[in-house]
């Protein structure tokens, strides 16, 4: 399979789940990478599937998942509702298929485990849409941090804060989603932080429903350990209209900043760099977030290679949330 994808002009992918993301987002940016073209559309509304495929020509479309299996995909694209991704990650595993699949990667930690040991077991690439961990702007903090140029790192903060009412979007029903702004945005945010930080020893902080009252929660915010040194913060929410969502990253010797990276789509974000000794350095990068994700892991998958974000990723955030919810569950007993 590896040699064939290598040699393949294009790389074929299905998506299942057709919601406005993959309408206004993943369907429109890939169009922009060269040599990945979509062949296959998956939705249990089969008026869905055949409305999308008209708009973006796309060949194929079904309401079946096992048939849309056997269509002449190499990889799928699991955007369907959390509920969801377990059983279809599992199964396009067993079908030989390389997986991008939306986060948070399942309801609990047992059914990511299980998906990831399947990904395993039929030795396909897993990969998670981390779509911020993509872009170069973070790639060059990494970069910066690693090579010590800052000295030890000290604080990463990130802030992830959106409006977003309740309404009849799987994301307020906690059957299918399993939980609100914390599940949704902070799994990016607690991604950024391992990312930046290293892995997490601790993590302590509040979930709680501020302004909108639904299943789910509206807010969230946590202070985490490194194991290596140095404190994480993250602070996500569906009730604010206007916030400076940011990356701030405090070192012994200097800071790094990130602007209109996170929760913004029409201004191009901005790298920020404080030395010792030196001006302010500052930088511009454009581009569509998505098409960040989908050359990286277009590049990942024909070549049979582990993925910048993974499956084991995906896990590892999911429990590390889990944990965040059974604290706050404790204090509120």
């Amino acid at each position: 399979m590896v040699t064939e994808l290598i040699k393949t002009k294009k790389l074929k992918w299905g998506v299942v789940g057709l919601g406005r993301f993959v309408e206004n987002s993943f369907l429109p940016a890939i169009k922009s990478v060269r040599k990945s073209i979509v062949v296959s559309l998956c939705s249990r509304d089969l008026n869905r599937a055949k409305e999308l495929s008209q708009k973006f020509g796309v060949p194929n479309y079904f309401n079946n998942f096992d048939e849309f299996l056997k269509s002449d995909i190499d990889v799928v694209y699991v955007a369907s509702a959390n509920a969801f991704h377990y059983e279809q990650v599992i199964r396009a595993a067993n079908a030989g298929k390389h997986i991008f699949c939306e986060k948070p990667l399942a309801l609990n930690s047992q059914q990511a485990e299980e998906m990831v040991e399947a990904a395993k077991k039929n030795n396909v690439q897993f990969a998670v849409n981390y779509v911020h961990h993509f872009h170069p702007l973070v790639l060059k903090a990494k970069e910066l941090l690693k090579d010590q140029k800052l000295g030890k790192l000290v604080s990463v903060q990130v802030n992830f804060n959106i409006d977003f009412p309740p309404d009849n979007n799987f994301r307020f029903k906690k059957e299918l989603s399993g939980g609100g702004a914390l599940r949704d945005i902070g799994t990016h945010m607690i991604d950024l932080l391992r990312f930046f930080g290293g892995e997490i020893l601790e993590i302590d902080g509040v979930v709680d429903n501020l302004v909108y009252q639904s299943e789910v929660d509206d807010f969230a915010s946590a202070i985490v350990k490194f194991e290596k040194g140095g404190y994480g913060y993250f602070n996500v929410s569906y009730n604010t209209r206007k916030a400076f969502n940011r990356i701030d990253i405090l070192c012994h010797k200097g800071a790094i900043e990130i602007e209109n990276l996170i929760g913004r789509k029409l201004i191009g974000p901005k790298l920020s760099i404080l030395f010792e000794g030196e001006a302010r350095k500052s930088f511009r990068r454009r581009g569509n977030k998505m098409v960040f994700v989908l050359k990286s892991i277009q590049k990942s998958f024909m070549r049979n290679e582990k993925p910048l974000v993974t499956g084991e990723d995906g896990l590892i955030n999911l429990k590390i949330m889990e944990e965040l919810e059974r604290k706050c569950q404790l204090k509120n007993k």
